[in-house]
């Protein structure tokens, strides 16, 4: 049995197709949120790292939607 629990409302592929899936998932035993990309490689982040990134991943996503997350640096 396994120590995390996986968000089973995220549903993330890689866009290019090739299968990769990512998967974030919470560690009942040591309090640790799990950011996997499943099939290559995963990376565990304590709660505040955790949160670090998905509120980097959310300025990133608005920064894109408002056409200013071109690959010049802007991300």
């Amino acid at each position: 049995m396994s120590a995390f629990s996986s968000d089973l409302d995220l549903n993330v592929t890689d866009v290019s197709g090739n299968g990769v899936e990512v998967d974030v998932a919470t560690n009942a035993l040591d309090g640790t949120v799990r950011l996997a990309v499943l099939w290559t490689q995963e990376v565990v982040l304590t709660p505040e790292d955790a949160e670090r990134v998905a509120h980097s991943l959310l300025r990133a996503a608005e920064l894109v939607r408002q056409g200013r997350g071109g690959r010049d640096g802007n991300a």
